[in-house]
Order: structure tokens, then C-alpha cells, then sequence
């Protein structure tokens, strides 16, 4: 069985680590016995099917999501470990589909004009004055 990411791209499910526990969501006598909570691990790093590129730019967009280069996604919303794991492979599939189909977007050096160059400073030497009319000064003359 494999992930389908798009037309280009299909992960195989033995990439994929998986992890279940006990959920703490809903259930009822059998809440205590049973492993619903699914963890979903995949490992970009050694991964044989995302090439260099597509490493990279998930490594870049998912910075902090990944704990030791790996994406991980939990699921707990469902009663079963069937629905879980279901639930794990789709979102796991929509965000590896949707950090790599993302554009990166460089932002454009700019320097601020001079009418707000000269703003800021006249502001802050209001600032400054306002400050200086509030400052205690001690007399420097005869008591006399």
C-alpha cells in the first residue's frame, strides 16, 4: 500500500512508523483496554522516495514541526485505531502535499524614506524633551 502525495510522488506505508496507546478521548467500558491513539512517524531524512530537493524545501517548511527530522502527527479523535490510522495517512498526505506545493516568498529589502527617517526622529526628540521636563533638579544656588 502506498501514500498517495500527487501524480509524481507515492511513499510506501513501510516508511512510516507507527506508535498506538491509549487515548484519553471518548470511549466507554472497554476505554481503559483498548489502543485508539494512533502516532504516525516519518523520517525525511532517510527517506528512499523524496529527493534532495523535496527534503530540503520540507525540512525549510516544516521547521518547526519536525522533532529529529521527523514529522509526526498524532490522532486521537475517533474510537477506533482503524479511523485513527485512516485519519494519520490523510493528514499526513495533505501536509507533505501542501509544504511542498508551497511557494517560498522572499522578502524584498527596502530602507524607510527619509519624510519617515525624519519622523521618527522628531519623535523622539519630543520623547526626549518630555522626559527631561519630568527629571528632578536639584537647586545650584544660595539659600540665603
Amino acid at each position: 500500500m502506498k501514500l498517495l502525495i500527487n501524480t509524481n510522488l507515492s511513499i510506501p506505508c513501510k516508511e512510516f512508523k507507527w506508535r498506538f496507546s491509549r487515548s484519553s478521548g471518548s470511549g466507554g467500558q472497554k476505554v481503559n483496554k483498548t489502543d485508539s491513539k494512533v502516532e504516525i512517524i516519518f523520517d525525511i531524512k532517510n527517506s528512499k522516495f523524496l529527493n534532495e530537493f523535496q527534503k530540503i524545501k520540507l525540512r525549510k517548511n516544516l521547521n518547526k514541526k519536525l522533532v529529529n527530522d521527523c514529522i509526526c502527527i498524532i490522532v486521537k479523535d475517533q474510537r477506533t485505531q482503524g479511523h485513527n490510522r485512516q485519519l494519520a495517512l490523510k493528514r499526513m498526505a495533505k501536509l507533505i502535499k501542501d509544504t511542498l506545493n508551497k511557494k517560498t516568498i522572499y522578502r524584498i529589502k527596502t530602507k524607510p524614506s527619509i519624510s519617515a527617517q525624519n519622523k521618527r526622529i522628531e519623535e523622539k526628540k519630543k520623547r526626549s524633551e518630555l522626559k527631561n521636563t519630568r527629571r528632578f533638579r536639584y537647586f545650584e544656588g544660595n539659600y540665603d
